[in-house]
């Protein structure tokens, strides 16, 4: 422009594209990129959901991260292995009796002659089963009995530690195998041999372990029940009822979900250490632990028939301990990653 003052060369143009005129843009015109977008001249950045960013915390953590893949291979394994491979689990082969692995029984045989490799997958079933069952009755009780206690203030909250205190103090594994010595024959009465001993293993497992998941959720509530949006919510004049379910429980749903993990962990541990002492199921129902039990005398003439169930107990718990550990790291915003 002839004649004109610097001044109003630099006052006539009007930017419309903030990215175009940020210094460093890397395109005219392109939104989002150079540091104008970054100091917030241009477009918003679309905000991430609580969850995505916990998966994302969570695939950080590479020993929770794999963990959750093997574990998720063990329960395909289990699932789809004796559609594949379709071998009784009580066939029995005189010829191979106390059988190394080979071509034919790729995890060897038991003294009968019965293929482990099909008591394996048939018995992981069972196994996971009862760790996922009871981990979810504890949960279940264990959130009910502490969001009671945590939401209420004297006698509830007090009648209901007491009882949660009542049951810690209790030795659990006498009293597990007090109830099952009780209750054993009239459950397998009532709903058959399999589905009773089931019944009776996961309610007595998970009935000994929402204790800590109580007193988790209750601690909890006592210390959301007094932040600012719960008091909002209250002046606003929401219901009990409705503080509970869309503002406090959610946001202690991070420590219970680690629980939980650690809870089914701990369930396949109490499962294999009853069918071991010969409590759980019978055996002609395999499991890991009953496996174990009965590869007891046979140690030194056969060991992979003790090797192999025992590895799979030591792999589903360590990695859904990792897996815990991680959800732990991802689900604490006051953790870096």
């Amino acid at each position: 422009m002839a004649g004109s003052t610097p001044g109003s060369a630099i006052a006539s143009p009007v930017v419309t594209d903030p990215d175009a005129a940020a210094p460093g843009a890397t395109g005219a015109g392109t939104p989002g990129r150079g540091p104008g977008a970054a100091a917030g001249l241009g477009k918003p950045v679309a905000s991430v959901s609580p969850w995505k960013e916990a998966w994302r915390r969570f695939k950080r953590h590479r020993l929770a991260y794999w963990s959750l893949w093997v574990l998720g291979l063990m329960v395909l394994a289990v699932l789809l292995g004796p559609l594949v491979y379709k071998v009784g689990i009580n066939d029995v082969d005189f010829k191979a009796r106390l059988a190394g692995p080979s071509a034919t029984h790729p995890m060897g045989t038991d003294d009968l002659g019965r293929d482990l490799l099909a008591r394996m997958l048939y018995g992981g079933r069972i196994s996971l089963a009862v760790g996922m069952a009871a981990m979810l009755m504890a949960m279940t009780v264990g959130v009910v009995v502490g969001a009671l206690a945590g939401i209420s203030r004297g006698w509830l909250d007090a009648a209901l530690m007491w009882v949660t205190d009542l049951f810690l103090s209790l030795p659990q594994l006498p009293v597990l195998l007090l109830l099952i010595f009780l209750f054993r024959e009239p459950l397998k009465q009532m709903f058959g041999l399999e589905v009773g001993i089931f019944i009776l293993i996961v309610a007595v497992i998970g009935g000994f372990r929402w204790m800590p998941v109580a007193r988790l959720v209750r601690a909890q509530f006592f210390s959301l029940r007094e932040k600012e949006f719960v008091e909002a919510a209250r002046a606003l004049g929401a219901s009990t009822a409705r503080q509970v379910a869309r503002h406090i429980l959610p946001n202690s749903l991070g420590p219970v979900i680690v629980a939980a993990t650690i809870d089914v962990a701990a369930a396949i541990i109490a499962e294999s250490t009853l069918s071991f002492l010969g409590l759980g199921f019978p055996p002609d129902i395999p499991t890991w632990g009953r496996i174990l039990y009965d590869a007891r005398d046979y140690m030194d003439l056969a060991l992979h028939w003790a090797l192999f169930p025992g590895l799979a107990v030591f792999v589903a718990v360590l990695t859904i301990n990792f897996i815990g550990d991680g959800l732990r790291d991802a689900l604490d915003p006051r953790r870096v990653l």
